[in-house]
């Protein structure tokens, strides 16, 4: 839908913190993958008379870069305001001389403008080594949709106290949550703004196409300066069919038919542009034979189902449950630490087959949480969790089983399953 039907949905349980942030004296950047509701969240949220500068637009984009100083001149010839005249700026990573220009007028006052840059990709930023406004900027990223973010269909609105991985106290859902998807839904088509708000699939199927083709012809190459187009379509393909599992670049080199050092680097390149994260292997196992490579994850069910060509319908979860609702579950754990600010997420296995799928760090406590797509749940299911917690007993003392059980379950004395809607 046109973005300015998303309008209505950007109540989300994290306007009201951004909205108090932007308030902070420092140059606010936030960035996150296309379609991500960033400028809607954003524009929603800043004061009507805010100065916008789309450089989304090809016309807005050559004038400034052809002009580096007329940011500057611009800036500058605006009324003062008692609270700060207000900048956003859009898709400022394809300017890099902005970041230049802001801290310019920042330094000089910084009190006089409040300045809010966004972007899709921090690429070109890093390979162009531009300003990033080390000690001036605060980095936020907008992710795809959490649980919070839905209606529950036929469910209580669970509290953040039930839930196993809580946002912040202040981060509720807003007044306008999302329309309940089905889990199946979420699994096929992700939790993309956009999609969430199309009315049947046939539509979610046909957007996520266009988007990526549009994200490859539009954004990666433009932020990539990428020379064999053909070699990195291929590495995105098989990319995103082993998405979620080990990276492992040699294999991928040898299928590909791409050298292992530029496999890395395209990896490299899809963590810069949002479109996916890396989970590391736990290094805190007193195993031997714990692993230690890590696994690449997209950033988004949808986007990736799309990126590895399988077909979008919710037949595709008939296929492969256990590997698409892990993904998933993947997604929504990583959102949900990064908007909390505090944990990291990582994953165990061993060479002799004992796997648990994501170990949650939150200070020095360690939460070990399996994935099962089954509605029933049962004990069997929490062998390699028990041993887990036997081992770190001093920084855990409880695990989790993520499951489609109606309720939450105690399976033993020590691991508890939880609803998928319950994360």
């Amino acid at each position: 839908p046109p973005r300015s039907t998303l309008f209505p949905y950007t109540t989300l349980f994290r306007s009201s913190t951004l909205r108090e942030k932007l308030k902070r004296p420092f140059v606010h950047v936030v960035f996150g993958a296309r379609q991500t509701g960033k400028s809607t969240l954003i524009r929603s949220i800043l004061p009507t008379d805010t100065v916008i500068l789309n450089l989304s637009d090809p016309r807005e984009r050559s004038r400034f870069s052809a002009r580096p100083g007329l940011f500057l001149d611009l800036c500058k010839a605006l009324p003062r305001n008692p609270e700060g005249t207000a900048v956003f700026v859009d898709e400022a990573q394809t300017v890099p001389e902005i970041f230049d220009a802001v801290q310019t007028l920042y330094d000089e006052d910084k009190d006089r403008f409040r300045f809010v840059l966004c972007g899709s990709s921090a690429r070109r930023l890093r390979s162009t080594g531009a300003n990033l406004l080390p000690g001036r900027s605060v980095r936020y990223i907008l992710h795809p949709l959490v649980d919070e973010e839905y209606v529950p269909r036929d469910l209580p609105v669970p509290g953040n106290r039930d839930r196993l991985l809580p946002l912040a106290p202040g981060d509720k859902p807003g007044a306008a949550p999302f329309p309940s998807r089905s889990l199946e839904s979420r699994l096929v088509f992700g939790d993309l703004p956009g999609i969430a708000l199309l009315p049947n699939d046939e539509d979610r199927k046909d957007i996520l196409g266009a988007y990526v083709l549009a994200y490859l012809e539009e954004e990666i190459r433009r932020e990539s300066y990428l020379r064999d187009w053909g070699a990195f379509l291929r590495f995105l393909h098989l990319a995103a069919a082993e998405s979620g599992g080990i990276l492992n670049a040699s294999a991928l080199s040898r299928e590909a038919g791409i050298s292992a050092p530029t496999i890395k680097s395209h990896y490299g390149l899809l963590e810069d542009m949002f479109l996916g994260f890396t989970v590391p292997a736990f290094s805190g196992s007193p195993r031997k034979s714990a692993l230690s490579t890590p696994r690449f994850y997209f950033f988004d069910t949808g986007v990736r189902n799309a990126a590895a060509g399988l077909p979008l319908s919710e037949e595709l979860v008939n296929a492969d449950p256990g590997r698409l609702f892990e993904h998933w579950v993947a997604g929504q754990l990583y959102r949900k630490l990064s908007y909390v600010g505090d944990g990291s997420l990582s994953y165990f296995r061993t060479s002799d087959g004992a796997e648990i799928d994501f170990i949650l760090q939150r200070g020095d406590r360690l939460i070990p949480v399996e994935v099962k797509w089954t509605e029933s749940p049962g004990n069997k299911d929490t062998r390699h969790i028990r041993r887990f917690l036997q081992e770190h007993r001093n920084r855990c003392d409880r695990g989790y089983v993520v499951s489609r059980c109606p309720h939450v379950l105690e399976l033993n004395e020590s691991v508890t399953a939880v609803p998928w809607w319950l994360i």
